[in-house]
């Protein structure tokens, strides 16, 4: 008895729609991604910088809960989240360039948001503010203040965990930005975009914990090259969606 025969037209087209998809998926996660950030900036401009302080934080609670919750680090956990949408299509599209270090930095952006998301403290800190509202004596309150504390110094932002994953989550940036270079799929725009974007983000963070004046300098020119890397990068994935895509 003969097997029956496998048709390779209809595997190539399977394999293009499912390449079709991811590359979509890329897209939309880049165009909500620049929502993200820009949502951030519009938060940091009317509401203020997220608090450095347990104390801080606890007084905003206890005024609007909704204002403690948006100036912490959950817009920019979305930001960070949604690179999980982007770099699985950025990888489809980059590794016959360069096999290695395409999978490096995927594989890179994936250990730097399981750590980022491990660290998170929004939710933590809105738990012990209710705890802290509700507390009937200085004694209560004085314990709360120190676990806030210890939270916040072991956020995405202070802890050691924090900054390997800001290394690793920029680096993979750089990285996948340098491979784009060498890409006719995706414009000069878009990789020198990264490429300064995440490249300025990955100095800053480097220097943050020992130069922090002129950490807080170089974010003010990072987030520019963001503003046009986002939206670069979804425009390109969706073309590539549109262009029969093949493994």
């Amino acid at each position: 008895m003969s097997l029956p025969k496998q048709n390779p037209n209809a595997d190539s087209a399977t394999v293009g729609s499912g390449l079709k998809s991811l590359y979509a998926i890329g897209g939309v996660a880049a165009i909500l991604q620049l929502v993200a950030i820009l949502s951030y900036s519009v938060v940091v401009g009317t509401l203020g910088q997220k608090p450095t302080t347990a104390a801080e934080y606890f007084a905003i609670h206890q005024s609007s809960t909704l204002q403690a919750f948006f100036r912490g680090d959950f817009l920019l956990m979305i930001l960070i989240g949604l690179y999980l949408g982007t770099f699985p299509p950025l990888y489809v599209a980059l590794r016959r360039i360069n096999p290695v270090y395409t999978a490096l930095a995927t594989l890179f952006t994936l250990i730097a948001v399981s750590l980022s998301f491990a660290n998170e403290s929004t939710f933590s800190l809105l738990h012990l503010g209710d705890q802290y509202i509700a507390a009937t004596s200085e004694m209560q309150r004085a314990q709360l203040l120190a676990v806030g504390e210890a939270i916040i110094a072991a956020d995405m932002w202070n802890s050691s965990g924090a900054y390997m994953s800001g290394i690793l989550l920029q680096g993979a940036g750089v990285m996948i930005s340098v491979i784009m270079l060498r890409s006719q799929d995706f414009s000069r725009v878009t990789a020198y975009a990264g490429l300064l974007g995440n490249g300025f983000d990955l100095l800053q963070h480097i220097l943050h914990p020992f130069a922090p004046s002129i950490s807080a300098f170089i974010m003010m020119i990072m987030g520019l090259f963001y503003f046009v890397w986002f939206p670069m990068l979804a425009r390109d994935l969706f073309r590539l969606g549109r262009s029969n895509p093949k493994i």
